[in-house]
This record gives structure tokens, sequence and C-alpha cells, in this order.
């Protein structure tokens, strides 16, 4: 803090707070290589900032003498390096980030790490950042490292970037060190489409040009770091472009005030503007735009604001309320960058939930397009994605999502994917356009529908889904309880795990990724089945629950009922006829369920058949066609 603020701050407390108000803001990210001097950057700007408390100054003098790395002087790192993880080893691990201001603008930074291993941190960093500083080492020069987070930057949106040639005194101020370096990131930077660049000389360390022009640098007549931070003029493309509201909430406090809660997205709007609902495309005009304060006849991107509609139209959160004369595209399948932030890899197939702006729908990632080495820029073949890897895939949602590309809208373009069971967050995406496929592909309406089908068969359809280890008897007690079924008269099939991989899923084998694959494919069919009115009986060891939720998903309310046949692994692996169990012991077989693969029981299944050996198969057979007699599956639907 300056001292003229900070006196005004003593003498008029309201105009300073007016004056901090109308400041802009600046968020920006630093990122280089392990050790290039990003906290110590960070903690020299706050310091010079006089935003540094008089006790957490004491505790910095004392931290410096204790832990810190500059023989007593002040470390200031530290004022950042938070996690005593970092402390110890030296290096920024988490995502830190600070605040501070001048006369002139007010800043968030977002410290991000260095390491490989913390792609995912430094993509949370710089998700939300207009600026990037890179630093560089003087003494090292441009490093895999700096290519790496200027292509993860420039994938991320972020067009304007610092390079800091950082340690310049560790190199005595040498202008020529400094004019390769930014000769050899320029041509770099050209390569992957980074437009504007200011190269700055400094010591982070010493002060050189961060706050104030260094007298070492008489060569350099550019502005200090702070300077052009306070400068920079970050063209504020998405509050030129097209109108975008994403609801947030429908509030309704009386039956005189409908609003549609939410903060604006892209462009302006204004009383009376022509808007479109989107994905329904219902057109109105806009009544008032309503704030705490008192009505606007303007929102600007960036602001939350209620809007009311002239029209008594269906609205609800996830909807998105555009420009009727620039609305974005509708589509339900898209081809996207996906930086995978999970330990667990990604598996094509695998339903997830995405969640896009204020929306959130049900998806499936195909396998990889590729995988991007983000150290080289090449394209590598790729099953899955793993930690940290960046790769091009198609997603296919659940229902149509309004979107606009991630370069030309952050909000509308950019994703999360959430795991469905654990509501972990796994992956963090940018849509880049929709698959033509998904204009080209429409649904053929016909006029024997599954009810028709299963009145004419006595029966109504459903899917009952055996689940188990090996060995549990899932496969006996199906095929008994089909024959019974078979012997009064109903129509079903019975679908069998080792029997499909002989023809429709040959091609897969025993991975996890495979098992998904192989379960989605099994759903899809048990669906066609039950749409032309059959009981279907599918017996697999679909281990996970992801896979069977997507089964059940796939299905109409009451249609899919799920069987755990429960044998404890010591009494499936006794009755191992097959030798599998014995196999993967050895080591013989790899991704065994029970043994170096889990299975995940289901937590409610309709039906759970003790399968210890207490119970005769046959019995446990006759529980199964009971319990489709009580649910209604026995008798045929009524008329529609």
């Amino acid at each position: 803090m300056s001292h003229a603020a900070s006196d005004l701050a003593s003498t008029d407390i309201d105009a300073y707070l007016r004056r901090h108000e109308r400041k802009s803001m600046l968020r920006f990210i630093t990122c280089g290589s392990v050790d290039d001097g990003k906290s110590t950057l960070i903690g020299r700007l706050l310091y010079d900032s006089k935003l540094v408390f008089s006790d957490h100054l004491a505790a910095l003098e004392n931290d410096s003498k204790t832990v810190g790395t500059q023989g007593g002087d002040l470390d200031f790192a530290l004022l950042v390096d938070g996690l005593a993880a970092e402390r110890e080893q030296g290096i920024t691990i988490d995502v830190a980030y600070r605040f501070f201001s001048t006369e002139q603008r007010k800043f968030i930074v977002a410290d991000t790490p260095g390491h490989e291993q913390y792609t995912r941190n430094m993509v949370t960093g710089a998700s939300t950042a207009d600026l990037a500083v890179i630093l560089i080492d003087a003494r090292k020069g441009v490093l895999t490292q700096t290519r790496r987070h200027s292509y993860l930057v420039s994938l991320l949106g972020i067009r304007h970037i610092v390079l800091a040639v950082n340690k310049l005194d560790q190199v005595d101020y040498n202008e020529a060190v400094f004019d390769a370096i930014e000769a050899d990131y320029r041509a770099f930077a050209a390569e992957i489409g980074l437009p504007d660049i200011q190269c700055i000389p400094l010591s982070a360390l010493r002060g050189d040009n961060v706050t104030e022009p260094s007298p070492n640098t008489p060569w350099y007549t550019g502005p200090t770091l702070i300077e052009h931070l306070e400068s920079v003029k970050v063209a504020d493309d998405v509050q030129a472009g097209p109108f975008r509201f994403p609801v947030q909430w429908v509030t309704r406090p009386d039956a005189s005030f409908r609003g549609f809660a939410g903060q604006v997205a892209g462009g302006s709007v204004h009383p009376g503007d022509l808007v479109r609902v989107l994905p329904s495309g219902q057109e109105s005009s806009v009544a008032r735009i309503v704030t705490a304060d008192g009505d606007l006849d303007e929102a600007i991107a960036g602001q939350s604001v209620t809007v009311t509609l002239t029209d008594e139209i269906d609205v609800s959160r996830g909807d998105v309320i555009a420009g009727a004369a620039s609305a974005p595209d509708v589509a339900d399948q898209f081809e996207c960058h996906l930086v995978w932030m999970s330990e667990e890899p990604m598996l094509p197939g695998r339903p997830y939930l995405l969640k896009l702006g204020t929306s959130s729908v049900g998806v499936a990632v195909a396998q990889p397009k590729y995988k991007i080495n983000v150290n080289t820029l090449e394209h590598a073949a790729a099953r899955t994605l793993e930690l940290n890897d960046i790769g091009v895939c198609a997603i296919h949602l659940d229902r149509p999502v309004p979107f606009d590309p991630y370069e030309g809208n952050r909000d509308m373009g950019g994703f999360i994917l959430i795991d469905r069971f654990t509501q972990a967050t796994v992956a963090a995406g940018l849509l880049r356009f929709a698959l033509r496929r998904a204009h080209n592909i429409h649904w053929q309406a016909v006029e024997v529908n599954r009810d028709s089908r299963a009145r004419h068969k006595g029966q109504r359809p459903a899917v009952v889904w055996f689940t188990g280890l090996s060995g549990a008897g899932k496969s006996t007690i199906a095929n008994l309880a089909e024959r019974r079924l078979h012997s009064e008269g109903f129509h079903t099939y019975l679908l069998d795990g080792d029997n499909v991989r002989h023809g429709l899923n040959k091609d897969l084998g025993f991975t996890d990724a495979d098992r998904v694959e192989n379960i989605r494919r099994v759903a899809e069919v048990a669906r066609l089945m039950a749409d032309a009115g059959l009981i279907v009986l599918a017996s697999f060891i679909s281990p996970f629950r992801a896979e069977r939720q997507l089964a059940r998903d796939l299905l109409g309310p009451g249609e899919f009922i799920e069987v755990h046949v429960d044998a404890p692994l010591e009494i499936a692996e006794g009755r191992d006829r097959k030798g599998l169990y014995a196999k993967a012991r050895r080591g013989e077989l790899v991704h065994f369920t029970g043994i170096d693969s889990p299975y995940e029981p289901p937590e409610a299944p309709e039906l759970r058949i003790d399968a210890s050996g207490t119970v005769p198969a046959d019995e446990s057979a006759g529980l199964v066609v009971e319990y489709l007699r009580q649910a209604g599956v026995l008798t045929p639907p009524a008329e529609g």
C-alpha cells in the first residue's frame, strides 16, 4: 500500500474505499521451472507494495534465519510457500493465491507449481488468469518446462505473457544473455500462437526492475514488472462478445415476481433486448435487470444480476439466456481437450458427470484420439489418460447443452468432469467444437413401440442383472431362472459374460478400460432387447458400480433389477473349476477380480442372494422368478 493510499485510508476511509472500488482487477499467474524464483517474485511484490503486516514481517525475519535460503537475509519466498513440504523442499506444490494492490490496480496472483507432476495444479491456477508471468533462470535459458508451461498457457486461452528473465544478478546483468533468451523464447512463442510478449530483465531477490528501474540494467528501457502489470490492457473479448447468461437460480419470492439469477458470462444486456432461452429455443424480451441496489439499465460480463422476462416461459437452472440474434449452438457430442486430474486413470465409456456453467449432465468419454506430449508438442496414441495427461477426446452427453468453443468464451466452453460416486473432480476440459455427426443423426420414429411388443408377449420388459465374483454362481442361477420363465411361456434371453466374449466383445481384454467397454456394449444390447419386449437376464461380474449404474440409467423406472449373487471370496475361489483363481494367484492372469482388481459390491440391489452354499441354486432361481412376479414383470402392461 502506498503512503498516499495509507494516508487517505486514515483520514477518509469512505473516499479510500470508493477509490479502491473503481480500480480495475488483473488476475495473473506465475509459472516456470523449479527454483526459477516464482515465490520469491511474489513475495517481493507483496513486500514492496507495503502489504506485509508487521507481525508477518517479524515472522518472515525469523523464518528467514531458521529455514530461509538466503543466509539470514529476507527470503521473500517464505511469504508464499505456506506448506511445510514446500519449505522443506524449497519448491511450490500447491496453488497459492495472493491479493495485493497499487494506486492503479488490484491484483490476484496465483503462484503455480513448476513440477510436471503438478500440471493439474497449474491448470487450476491458470483457468481464470488474464496474464501469465513466465520466469526463466538467466543461467539456464529456455528449458523444456518453459515450453510446457507456455503451451499450457496458450491452451488455456491466456494471450498476455511477461517473460521475466530472473536471477540476472547471477550473470552480471549481461545484456547479451538476456537478448539470447528473448530471441529463443519469441521463436517458440510464434509456433504456439502467443502474440503479446513483454520481456523484462530482473532479479526478484535484489529487486531489480520489479517495482523500480534498476541501475544495473542501463541497457533496458522498458517498463518495470509492476508498471507493466498496472498498464497492460487486457482486451475484454468476452465483454465485447454476444450476451450469455447461464441461469443459476429461479427466484420467485411471491406470485408477482419471477426472476432468473446468475452471472453474465459474456456481452451485455439491456431492458427490452430480445433474448432466446436455450436449449428450448423459446424467445422473449428482457423486462428488468434487478440487483439488491436497484434496477440497472445495463448488465455486463462479470456482473451477478437477476433478469426478468416479459413472457411466462419455461426457464430452469442450467438453461442459458442469450441474445436472440447471436445465440450459441446446442449439441450433445463434442471434441475437446481433456486435462486428467485424478489418480485413477480415465476409463473410456465410463459414465461421469459433466459440469458446464450451471448445468450438470451425464457424459461418457471415448478413447482418446491422441495424447499430447506437452514437452515436445508431439501427438501420441493412447487408450486412456493418466494423472496430468492432456489429450483430445470425443465426449457424448446424455442431453444437448448450449455452448461456445472455449477459445471464444471460457465460461461457455470450459467444464469439469466429476466421478458419479465419489463426487471428486477428475478432469478439466475445453470444448473445441460440436461433432458434425450430432447434427446428422436423428431419432427415427417407429409405429410399434416397446409397450405394444411387451403386450403382445404378455409381459413387461426388464433387465435382470446378475453381478458377483467369478465362481459365485451367477450363470448357474440365471440359467435356472430363465428355464423356469421359459417353461411358463415368457419370452427371455440370457446374456452371459463368457458367451458375449466369443463374438460381440472378442476384441476386448480384461484391463479396467476393457471391462468398462465390455459392460457398456452389453448394457446397450440389453436395452435393445428390453425395447423388443423381452425379459433379459444378464450374467456378468461387472465389478464397477459406475457401469452397473450406466446400465440402469439406460432403462425406464423399475426395468433394471440388480441381483447381487453374494459369495465370499474364499468360497468363490473354492468353486473355481476353470482354474482362473489359481492362475491369478500365480501371476499368470492379471486384472482378475477379487485378486488384483477390485469388486465393488452393490450398495442397494433389488435382490441379494446368499451364494455361500446354504441355499440351493434352484431355490435361488425361484427367488428371482418370485421377485419378478411381485414386481409385475410377469404381467402385460396396460393399454397406453
